[in-house]
C-alpha cells in the first residue's frame, strides 16, 4: 500500500511549489496510473515516492513505513524503473543486474532464476553480456525494468515505461504489470498515453498544477465528469496543460 498524506513540495531555491497538499491511498494489488501534464507535479511526486527528494510538509507511507523516517526500509520495498533509464554506460547488462541484486542482497539462486526469467521474456539474453553504452533506448528500459524486479519488491513504480519499447516489449511490460498485481503487489505508474491507463488501470488519478485534480476507476471519473474517454476527462480537467517544469 502506498499513502500520500498531505504531501506538499516547495523548492527552496525558486519557492516554487511543485505538490500542494496532495493526499491519495494506493491499495496493496492495484494497477494504478498517474496523469498530468507537463510540468503538474508528476515527477517530482514519484522523486518523492521513491525517496529521491523528501517532501516539505506531509507524509508518504510504503506499507506502513515512512519514507522519510526510514529511507532504507521504505528503498527495500520498492523497485523503480525512471524515465530514460539512465544506467551505467560503461557496465554489461550481466553487471549491471548483478550490481542491483548486490545492493538488494538478492540470493545466487534466486537471482539467476530472476534473470533468466525476464531476460528471456524481453530477448535480452544474447545482448546481456555487451556493455550498456552500446544498448539501445528500448534495450535500456528493459535491463531497468528487469533491475527493478530482481529483489521481487512488494511496490513497483515506473515512470513512463512505455517510452522507448515496441509494440511487443510493451505488451510483456503491460503483461508482468497485471502479473504483479495478481502476486498481490501493487503498481504505481506514471504515462502520457492514455489510452494504455484507461485500459490498464485499476484506479487513475489526474494531477495539475500540483494539486489532485481526481482519483477513482476510469468509469467513475467518466460519470462525474460527464465524459466518454479518459482522454476528454483529462483535458477537462487540465486545460491546456501548457506548464514548463515537472
Amino acid at each position: 500500500m502506498i499513502e500520500f498524506v498531505n504531501v506538499t513540495k516547495i523548492y527552496a531555491k525558486s519557492g516554487a511549489k511543485a505538490v500542494d497538499n496532495v493526499s491519495f491511498t494506493v491499495n496493496t494489488g492495484e494497477l494504478f496510473g498517474f496523469i498530468g501534464p507537463n510540468g503538474a507535479g508528476k515527477t517530482t511526486t514519484i522523486r518523492m515516492l521513491t525517496g529521491s527528494l523528501l517532501p516539505t510538509e506531509g507524509r508518504i507511507l510504503l506499507d506502513g513505513v515512512d519514507v522519510a523516517e526510514k529511507p532504507m526500509e521504505a528503498k527495500r520495498k520498492l523497485g523503480f524503473v525512471p524515465d530514460g533509464a539512465d544506467l551505467f554506460d560503461r557496465l554489461s547488462g550481466l553487471e549491471y543486474l548483478n550490481f542491483m541484486g548486490d545492493i538488494y542482497g538478492v540470493p545466487a539462486a534466486q537471482r539467476k532464476e530472476r534473470m533468466d526469467k525476464y531476460l528471456s521474456m524481453f530477448e535480452l539474453t544474447d545482448a546481456v553480456g555487451g556493455r550498456i553504452s552500446g544498448y539501445s533506448k528500448g534495450m535500456r528500459q528493459k535491463l531497468a525494468t528487469i533491475g527493478a524486479l530482481l529483489h521481487d519488491p512488494d511496490v513497483w513504480v515506473l515512470d513512463e515505461p512505455m517510452m522507448g519499447l515496441d509494440p511487443k516489449a510493451s505488451f510483456l511490460l503491460k503483461e508482468e504489470m497485471k502479473n504483479q498485481c495478481k502476486l498481490g503487489k501493487t503498481v504505481f505508474f506514471s504515462t502520457h498515453v492514455l489510452e494504455v491507463a484507461e485500459k490498464l488501470c485499476t484506479r487513475v488519478a489526474v494531477i495539475n498544477k500540483g494539486h489532485l485534480a481526481a482519483v477513482g476507476t476510469v468509469d467513475e471519473l467518466k460519470s462525474a465528469e460527464h465524459a466518454e474517454s479518459l482522454e476528454q476527462i483529462f483535458l477537462e480537467l487540465t486545460g491546456s496543460g501548457e506548464e514548463t517544469e515537472d
